[in-house]
């Protein structure tokens, strides 16, 4: 018995060796800072010293209704986004992921090319087209007899502006991942679909969809995440203007820290998106975890 123990001792020590490394990184770079955020959220912070003040930062995100604009936004921004990106990358994979090889990774380059770019080189475009003073999209809309467009200076367009963007840019991922999952599906479930006389659609709703369903959770779990960090088309389209109408958490987040110098506040805002994470992608996980 003793001597099996040992074994088994020897067995898991080489395992906790090999993941120690990452454990440390993980500890060091995830952990410590979601510890140290929660501690901050409790102090007002100067450069000279900090005073613990309780909650006192989460009751003056309460009264500001900015918070609550941003709030709001991000919600918006994660729902519309998630619903885009699996719903048109579900769209793209079925349509293609059985056609010719080389049509496929086509496709599948085309879609990741904008991925592959930096999203701050991808903004600066987008800024161009945009631009209502010398831009692409007002030159054609002048051209139209539309007038001078200015797309991002409207608070009614300003925010399916920037939805299209994140998505426009971000949807190859998850076309790459959903074509990868459906060439995997078994093909004796595509011939028996034939020999029954199933149409296309019957084979996307019944064989497609419920098979590809970790990949959807998945994909939303990181889309989740990625649109609550959402800063750099921000800051280089709108600013966060007009008059607030596009401005999410972390920008607000990030105001606060470098601009009004309240870092306390910021890591309260830090702590809320961490809580809203977790929340959101808890019972996804788990629903992954359940189908292995």
């Amino acid at each position: 018995m003793k001597l099996r123990r040992n074994i088994y001792a020897k067995e898991n020590m080489t395992g906790y060796l090999f993941i120690l490394p990452q454990m440390l990184v993980f500890l060091l770079f995830l952990v410590y800072p979601i510890i140290e955020g929660i501690r901050l959220s409790m102090y007002r912070i100067n450069y000279q010293s900090e005073t613990f003040v309780g909650f006192d930062n989460y009751l003056t995100l309460i009264s500001d209704p900015v918070f609550f604009k941003a709030l709001f936004n991000t919600v918006i921004f994660v729902v519309f986004i998630v619903i885009l990106t699996v719903g048109f990358a579900l769209f793209v994979a079925s349509a293609i992921f059985d056609k010719n090889a080389r049509y496929v990774s086509f496709i599948r380059g085309s879609y990741y090319i904008p991925v592959m770019v930096s999203m701050v080189v991808m903004s600066m475009v987008w800024s161009f087209l945009l631009n209502p003073a010398n831009g692409l999209i007002s030159y054609f809309a002048r051209d139209m007899g539309l007038g001078t467009v200015n797309l991002l200076g409207n608070p009614k367009t300003v925010m399916p502006v920037i939805i299209f963007v994140t998505f426009a840019t971000n949807v190859g991922q998850a076309i790459i991942l959903y074509i990868a999952a459906m060439i995997g599906v078994p093909k004796d479930l595509f011939e028996a679909a034939e020999v029954d006389g199933a149409s296309r659609w019957q084979v996307i709703l019944k064989i497609l969809i419920p098979s590809v369903k970790p990949t959807t959770v998945y994909i939303t779990i990181i889309n989740i995440i990625a649109v609550l960090k959402i800063f750099v088309v921000i800051q280089l389209l709108t600013g966060g203007g007009p008059n607030n109408a596009s401005v999410t958490l972390m920008y607000y987040l990030y105001n606060n820290a470098f601009k009004y110098n309240q870092l306390g506040v910021a890591s309260a805002v830090g702590v809320i998106m961490f809580i809203i994470t977790l929340l959101l992608s808890v019972p996804q996980l788990k629903s992954m975890l359940q189908e292995k």
